[in-house]
């Protein structure tokens, strides 16, 4: 590990954690959230959804495998800030090619360690997500100060963050073997492994920037459209829903993950709104209401649809329903239009480091593709 210096973590509500820095000395600014994962915090760091916060890892040992040049989600780190209890002095693994602390230095992230991770993922559930700043070296300055800094920045509420993390440019990335289908994966914060898993089902996926038009979307003539993950707030992203409504209309079977259910629900005429402390970690029980089966899941939001489980409700597009819950809090995890091809879920499919149970909804992809094909 390189030399620390103190560090201070400052909430908005005024309460102060200090410890030593981690990673980048500097200043910065989010919104502090906690992820239950125990393992791949490469992969968590490299999400773009968690663009402007701050995680907190409640594991209590972080870095102990260091960082390879194989697991990253993007192409850069993107959390805001990065705080954990006992970093590992020396990581151990075969594909380790650094520390983690010199990765978050070398990418310019500002962290803090040996602050009692899981005391404050207690005050964040009691008081909920809340803005927040690590200062260290020569931003480490009075607590009026450092607590007037983090009042100043922005909410996460209203956050049209989507733009920051998506593809500037097209791209395509080849199915492994024959082609399948072709399908257009809006980018709202993409994760690798997500264009990885279609392409190992025969899928040639055009990657496309949030900002795309329906005609843009319309000119690789796709048979399948996905809306992806990403960070913010989905109440401000009214021309992905206009733009998912377009496909709605056309019958272009669709699947949504994460921020791509929030847009696809929206699409149908639901609300969001945003959760206490939100979901954020790699075993998180969701409850499909068919079946009554019960998946593990990656997660990562904090903000979810308004809904009870299994509720049927009407839309532009025929009939709906919210098709999986949070048995935890009875959260929205799933919505299935009936009428049109179109469904989504909360969670990640993808996930890396895992857990993967629902792994299997790229093949429900492929099967509804299949079956308006045949319909067409």
């Amino acid at each position: 590990m390189s030399a620390t210096s103190p560090a201070a973590l400052v909430l908005e509500d005024g309460k102060v954690l200090r410890g030593e820095s981690y990673g980048a000395l500097g200043a910065t600014l989010g919104e502090a959230v906690f992820c239950t994962g125990m393992t791949g915090y490469q992969e968590t760091l490299t999400d773009p959804s968690y663009h402007r916060q701050i995680v907190t890892q409640t594991a209590p040992h972080i870095g102990n495998t260091g960082w390879n040049d194989e697991d990253d989600e993007s192409a850069r780190i993107w959390v805001a800030g990065y705080v954990v209890r006992d970093p590992a002095r020396t990581p151990s693994n075969w594909r380790s090619k650094r520390t983690l602390d010199e990765e978050l230095a070398r990418q310019g992230i500002v962290g803090i360690s040996g602050v009692d991770t899981r005391m404050l993922t207690r005050h964040l559930r009691e008081r909920g997500a809340m803005r927040a700043g690590v200062f260290s070296g020569d931003e480490l300055a009075s607590v009026d100060d450092m607590v007037a800094r983090v009042l100043d920045s922005p909410s996460m509420v209203g956050a049209d963050l989507a733009g920051d993390v998506s593809t500037v440019k097209p791209y395509v990335v080849k199915p492994k073997g024959d082609k399948r289908f072709r399908v257009a994966a809006i980018d709202l914060g993409i994760k690798s492994n997500t264009p990885r898993m279609m392409a190992e089902r025969g899928i040639e996926v055009h990657v496309l920037p949030s900002t795309s038009t329906v005609d843009d979307l319309l000119a690789i003539e796709p048979d399948g459209v996905f809306l992806s993950n990403g960070p913010g707030d989905p109440a401000a992203m009214d021309d992905t829903v206009e733009l998912t409504k377009a496909v709605l209309g056309r019958r272009i079977p669709l699947f949504g993950i994460c921020f791509g259910n929030q847009i696809l629900g929206r699409a149908l005429g639901m609300g969001t709104f945003k959760l206490r402390y939100g979901h954020r970690g790699v075993n998180i029980p969701v409850i499909d209401v068919d079946t009554g089966r019960v998946a593990i899941t990656a997660q990562n939001h904090g903000f979810a649809l308004a809904g009870e489980p299994g509720e049927r409700f009407d839309t532009p597009f025929g009939a709906a329903k919210v098709s999986h819950y949070c048995p935890n809090d009875g959260c929205v995890e799933g919505v299935r239009a009936l009428d049109v091809p179109a469904f989504s879920v909360q969670y990640h499919p993808e996930a890396a480091a895992g857990p993967h149970d629902a792994a299997p909804l790229f093949d429900e992809f492929c099967e509804l593709m299949t079956k308006s094909a045949k319909v067409s």
